[in-house]
């Protein structure tokens, strides 16, 4: 600015300042957006044997993969199929968000993302889901899991619990009929489900939504069985009811016909 007396001032200008300021809080809002991504990556951790086999190039050669979602679910496979020896833990994955919190720095057995291999058959694989995925998680944990597995003749089952309070349905359910399957599958599935079709205008939702879409887009074989009960908690009732989907895989996964009740542990 010139003065009446043609002498140079130097002008102070706040809209620089509050620029300047503007650019650093983008910068700090910036990085902490970039580090809460990394801290809310999905992390798959596997054994040696097929950590090298990855490294190589090889996919994991799998016929069946059996996805159990929810503590019913979950609880299931550990009860009628997990407890006999003929399965090794191979891997888990490790998820942090807002509800898993809790959870970090479990170790591989108390991860609640737990995949096992059949030692007799390597090619059926089964995944315990007990851990909240968030909604921006989704496709980061259903991408990198299959992008493990190899897609030919890929066969993929899930189970999935559901609170009955989220269905919906013209006609009274009565208590008589609670807990009950209802199932959906890609175009791709060729067999036949153990159950009726979950009827319009119900939906699937978190990560039995997010493994069916991907799979109806890479034309993978896959049936989601959800199982909604009036029980929130680990309920034998509930679990037996998953039996009917699994004893659909034959021989690849025997269901245990021992008594449920002798062999509950909590």
């Amino acid at each position: 600015m010139a003065t009446f007396f043609g002498e140079v001032l130097s002008v102070y200008s706040r809209a620089v300042e509050e620029d300047e300021e503007e650019l650093e809080e983008n910068d700090e809002d910036e990085q902490i957006r970039r580090e809460l991504e990394e801290k809310r990556e999905v992390h798959l951790h596997w054994s040696p044997d097929v950590s090298e086999s990855l490294r190589s190039g090889n996919k994991l050669q799998c016929s069946d993969f059996v996805l159990a979602v929810g503590h019913n679910a979950a609880r299931f496979l550990s009860v009628y199929v997990l407890t006999s020896a003929n399965w090794d833990a191979v891997g888990h994955a490790s998820v942090w968000n807002e509800r898993s919190r809790a959870v970090t720095g479990q170790s591989s057995e108390e991860s609640a993302c737990v995949f096992y291999r059949h030692k007799d058959n390597p090619s059926v694989l089964i995944c315990q889901l007990t851990c909240y995925i968030a909604e921006d998680q989704l496709f980061q944990w259903t991408e990198k899991v299959f992008d493990c597995l190899q897609h030919r003749e890929l066969n993929v089952t899930v189970l999935s619990d559901s609170s009955v309070a989220d269905y919906k349905a013209a006609d009274y359910l009565c208590n008589s009929s609670v807990p009950f399957l209802r199932s959906l599958h890609t175009g791709t599935f060729s067999g036949r489900p153990v159950c009726q079709s979950l009827e319009q205008p119900n939906i699937i939702t978190g990560i039995p939504a997010a493994v069916l879409n991907h799979c109806q887009v890479h034309r993978i074989a896959t049936v989601v069985y959800q199982c909604y009960s009036d029980v929130i908690g680990p309920d034998s009732v509930t679990m037996e009811t998953y039996k009917p989907a699994l004893a659909k895989l034959g021989k690849s996964i025997q269901v245990s016909c021992f008594s449920f009740n002798m062999r509950l542990l909590w």
